[in-house]
Parts: structure tokens; sequence; C-alpha cells
């Protein structure tokens, strides 16, 4: 239980201050023995027990008394029955907002949203318990921001919805560093979040460190978790893939693949897709029986006056929640789909080509083989995706690389016949190893990058590649997929989203990528397709740093579609339509918000052991107050001991006339 006031719990020894009077009265009377008054003293024993106990009740009410007047003036606040940990009003309050898609959720149709609760009730906690300073964290890239009351939180525009995911290591790395470099008093970090796995990132390394630090810090800290766990019933999800342009002479169209999802298997439904392209709607059923419902290759025709560069909207009508009720996508006409080739094994090399090569589509899929040394005068500014197979580059080849990664360029680092200690992006290879019998991956990631499930929710057959003989990796990374005890076949570098590592070739005798070859080939063209996002006049980019990073690049970053409420100094977070001079950029939601599950509550609790911290349970709607003064309960409580107290106290003269009216007839019989 937390008090307003803690200080008036000192008096809390006065409780005993009944039984000293007591003890002092015993004191004031000596006890003299009468003959005459032992026969009264026998008859009394008799009903000693009884005198007894309610002695000794009339003490406890009256220390209760004492206490409960001591509680009420220490202003005590609890949370319904649940009170909340720690002690008074601390000198500032540092609220954390998940403000990710998953957050707009409702419990009702047209009711508040899990984001919009969270809000309403820390400001009221908040005003209640009068903290010197309130912050709101929203974005670990721009830090905490004061505000000037509890309830500006709730109209506060920074701390609306997005569509990005949150970053909790990232956005409790603020408020540490606030706390640290403010020499803050008592703190009081509220989080509000509904523990999406996507947003906790409970593998990160990052939360060791924040725990350890937090540990450390002289002044108190108080952590409250403000969880809407809860999912959103009978939510479905709708997102676009794969759109191009296609042009069948003077005729175009275009094709989009469309897949409706949920997270947990459900009757049967029939989902309303409507399309919304240059003003012209077109509605299509589609038929949800599991946990998605792939549409592909919908054909759109496009009227022969219709630009070539355009973009459009993909929706479903409002359900739980809205936020992932609409896709937006953009379209250009594609360009070619080439690829650079740097391999010191011809074995190699040859599969590459091939793979590459083999478009999806129709589309021409462009390869160029480049010599040692021979970077320099590389097609680097039609390349979607370089394929490396080598010792890693170094001195100007690496300046080069590095060039193409910056403009969003997509390179893949295979395994080198003979590794050398060069370091790349943070990273460098290690030793080959060739075990006893051939390996395969034991876990890989399926959710997301270049290793997910397909659109129809089926995993790639990573596991049926068998890996001969692999190459160690070191630095830092990401790893994308396992082989037994740990070892990375497959990893992303932590400092550059663009470079892939594979810790073998497609050469036979390091692996069967080339045997089995469904895997390859997906690892290729999805890299291929993500070069080619920054290449033509549109391009999709999620929510989130990655499209910050766009619009800040940007000279003219202009919403076309989206939600006009959105903060100009949020470019990047929200989704939409955006003009970046002249190409067209797309931004949406994470993928994971779609299928991220909530982190289970002892999992959360291990990212916090040692700390001061309490988990409080939301739904969305909620009307109840986080935090209320019950002082007026404890006065309720006195007055009821005082009264209990008077009672037991009365006189028994009513009890001992009553026994004498009785006891005259049986004289008078007599």
């Amino acid at each position: 239980m937390t008090f307003l006031q803690p200080w008036m719990l000192v008096a809390l020894p006065l409780v005993a201050l009944p039984l000293i009077i007591h003890l002092i009265n015993q004191r004031r009377f000596q006890t003299v023995r009468w003959a005459a008054m032992q026969f009264l003293l026998a008859a009394k024993a008799l009903s000693r027990g009884y005198s007894r106990l309610r002695h000794w009740l009339i003490m406890a009410l009256r220390m209760l008394a004492v206490a409960a007047v001591i509680l009420a003036v220490g202003r005590p606040l609890s949370r319904g029955w649940l009170a909340l940990a720690g002690g008074g009003r601390p000198d500032s309050a540092i609220v954390i907002l998940d403000r990710s898609p998953s957050m707009q959720a409702v419990a009702a149709a047209g009711g508040e949203s899990k984001l919009d609760t969270g809000r309403r009730q820390l400001a009221e906690s908040l005003a209640t318990l009068r903290a010197g300073r309130v912050l709101v964290v929203s974005d670990p890239a721009k830090g905490p921001e004061e505000v000037a009351s509890p309830e500006a939180i709730v109209e506060l525009a920074t701390a609306g919805p997005v569509a990005a995911a949150a970053d909790l290591p990232a956005l409790l790395q603020s408020g540490y560093d606030f706390i640290r470099e403010n020499a803050a008093g008592t703190t009081e970090i509220w989080i509000c979040s509904d523990q999406r796995a996507n947003d906790w990132k409970p593998d990160d390394g990052a939360w060791a460190g924040i725990r350890d630090a937090l540990a450390k810090l002289p002044q108190q800290v108080r952590i409250q978790l403000l969880s809407y766990a809860a999912p959103a019933k009978g939510n479905v999800a709708i997102r676009a893939s794969n759109v191009r342009l296609e042009s069948l002479g003077r005729d175009r169209r275009l094709v989009v693949t469309v897949a409706v999802s949920r997270q947990a298997d459900g009757e049967r439904a029939t989902i309303p897709v409507k399309f919304e392209i240059g003003g012209v709607s077109t509605a299509v059923n589609v038929d949800l029986t599991g946990r998605e419902a792939v549409l592909k290759n919908h054909v759109i025709p496009l009227e022969p006056s219709a630009a070539a560069r355009g973009w459009g909207r993909v929706s479903i009508p409002a359900d739980a929640d809205t936020a992932d009720n609409e896709f937006f996508f953009a379209y250009d006409a594609p360009p070619p789909r080439r690829s650079l080739i740097v391999a010191e094994d011809p074995a190699a090399g040859r599969v590459l080509e091939l793979v590459a090569a083999i478009a999806p589509d129709k589309a021409a899929s462009p390869v160029d083989l480049v010599p040692p040394g021979g970077l320099a005068a590389a097609a680097w500014d039609q390349a979607a995706v370089l394929f490396w197979q080598g010792p890693l580059p170094e001195g100007r080849d690496a300046e080069l690389v590095q060039a193409f990664l910056d403009r969003g360029g997509q390179a893949v680092f295979f395994a080198p016949d003979r590794p050398t200690a060069t370091e790349f992006v943070g990273c460098a290879w290690g030793e080959w190893t060739a075990p006893p019998k051939p390996a395969t991956a034991e876990s890989w990631r399926t959710d997301q990058d270049l290793l997910a499930n397909t659109l129809a929710g089926s995993a790639l057959p990573l596991g049926d590649v068998e890996i001969r003989r692999s190459c160690g990796l070191s630095g830092d990374l990401v790893p994308l997929a396992s082989l037994p005890a740990g070892t990375p076949l497959v990893a992303r570098a932590s400092r550059s989203e663009g470079v892939t590592f594979v810790a073998t070739t497609p050469a036979p005798r390091d692996s069967s990528f080339a045997a089995e070859g469904v895997v390859l080939y997906a690892l290729v063209q999805r890299s291929i397709d993500r070069g080619l996002a920054v290449l033509g006049g549109a391009r999709q980019a999620d929510a989130g740093p990655a499209a910050s990073e766009i619009a800040k690049a940007c000279g003219d970053w202009t919403r076309l579609a989206g939600p006009a409420a959105a903060p100009s100094t949020e470019s990047g977070l929200h989704a939409g339509v955006f003009s970046c001079g002249d190409r067209l950029v797309a931004v949406n939601r994470p993928a994971a918000e779609d299928a991220a599950l909530a982190v289970a509550d002892d999992r959360i609790d291990g990212l916090f052991r040692g700390l001061s911290f309490q988990r409080i349970t939301g739904t969305a709607g909620d009307t109840d107050s986080l935090v209320q003064e019950i002082w007026r309960a404890f006065l309720i409580a006195m007055l009821l001991a005082l009264a209990a107290e008077g009672l037991l106290s009365l006189p028994r003269a009513a009890a001992a006339d009553r026994a004498a009216k009785t006891s005259r007839p049986l004289e008078a019989a007599a």
C-alpha cells in the first residue's frame, strides 16, 4: 500500500497507547487479601473467561481505532483490492507508451482503444499521486518529453497511435538515461503496453544491461507495467504484397497478392476485400477458414489513360483493431531485376547465376558476373543485390560495397574458400568445420526476413538442406537460422540490415542448397525484391526507423493518403502514401504486428528480476481508476471500532437486575 503522506506512519507506535494506559492503571491499585471476599472471588471465577475475553476485545478495538486514524491521515492509496507497491509521492514519473498498431484494439465496437484507455488511466493516477515531474517517452529517438500536468498526456500529439512497432528496450533505455543525467530523486516508471513480442524483444541482449543499470542507480526506482495483453477477439488483418505493373500491348494491369489473417483459428468467415486505385473501387470476397487466406495474383485492369505510376489501398470492414484493416501500396513500371555476382568458386558462381536469373514472373533478370578487381566498372546504380562468395571486401572494394548498401542495396555474403581476418560491417569469417555426418538447420526465423514463411503460411524446407561443412561467423549478428549447438547458418548484420551472411556455399561439396533448390531460390529472389524497393519510382517501407530515414533523406515528404492528423514531426511513423520528390513511398505497419503473440507474464517478470516491479492488468475501455484514495474506509473502520468498544464497555447492571428478579419467585416459594 502506498501513502501520499507516508511520514505520518511514524506515529504507528501510538497504537500501543491504550495498552500502556491499561498497564499504568493496573499499578494504581494494591492487592489486599480479605477473607470475606474469597467467597465472592470464587463465585466470580465462573465468569472470568468471558470477562477476560471482553476486556481483550475492548483493548483491541481501541488500538484498531488509533491505527485507523493514523492510516487515514497518511492518505492511503489503493487500486481496487490490490495495493500498489512502493512509498509516497514520487519526485518524477516517466511514462513509457507502446503506441504500436496492436494497442489500437478495442474491447467493443466503437469503444475506447487500449492506448486511449491507458493514457486516461495513467493521467488520472499520476494526478492522484501528485508526481513532481511527469515525462512521456514515446519515441526513443526524441527522448523524454516533459508535460505541464498529468492530464496533458491524454491530449499530447506525440502520444497518439502510430503504425510503427514499439521498441521497449530502447524506450526504457531512454528513461534510464534521463534518470542518470538529471539525478532525479524517487522515480516511478509506468509502462503502458500489450506485451507483444515484436515490441518487447525479450531475446534482445540489451535487457540485461538495462536491468543492471537500473539496479545500480542510487535513487529508488519503481516500475509499474500497465498491461493490456488480452488479444483482440475476432480481429482480422489485411496485407498486400508482390504488387507489380504488367503491360500487355496497350493494356496495363496491376497484379496484387492479398493475405487476410488472424492469430487463432475460428469459424469460417467471408471477408469482403476492397481495392481502391485511382479513385476506382472494386470488391472481392475472400473465404477465411483457418488462420490465413491468400488471394494470389489478383488482377486489376487499369484504364489506358492511367499513369504508369500510382498508389492504392486494400481494406476490410472495421473490426476489433482498425489499425490493421487497411494496407497501402505504390506501383511503377518495374526496373530490371539486375544482380551482381562475385564468386571465387566457379561452381558456387554458376549456381547463384542460375538461381538469380530465374525470376518469379516474366520480368527480365540480368545477372552480371564481376571478376575480381572489376567492381569499379560494375553497374552499381542499376543493381538490386550483390551476391559475394569469397573473402570479405576491403580497401576500395569495401568502399564501393558500403556505398551500394547506403543507398539501399542488398548484399548476401557466402563463406569464402579461404577465410581471412578482414572485417566488414563489424563481422568476420572464422574457420571451416565439417561434422562427421551432414547437419541440418535446428531453428530459423519464420516470422520475417529472408527465411520467413510463404504467404500461404508454409515454412521453407530449410530442415531438408544438408550442410556438409560450415564456416564460423563472429561479430554483431542477428541469427536467422542456426545449426545444432547454436552455430549460425544464416545471419543478418546488426549494423546493416541490408547485409546477410550464409555460413556455407551452394557448391555441392559444401551443402545441398543447389540440389534442394527451394530455400536458395527464396533467399536469392527475396534479396532481389528487397533491393528493387529502392530502384523503382515506387517502394514499400515499414513504419519506423526505415521509413523515418527515407523521410529525412527526402527533401519533399508530402502525404498523399493516410491519417491527416499525424504530426509532421513524426514522419515515417504513420501509415499512408507519401511523395518523395519524383517517387512514391507506401508506409505500412511491420509484418510482425499481425502475427506477434503476447510475451508470457513470467518471461517479463524475468526481464525485471531484482527490480521493484509490479504488473497491473487492464482491459480496453476500463473505467476503473488505477489509484484511488481510501482514507474514508479507515475513518469508517475507526467509527465502527469505537462503537463496538462502547457497547462492550457498558456496565452489566441490566443483566444483574434481570438475574435478581428471576431469583425472587424462587425465594417466595421456599
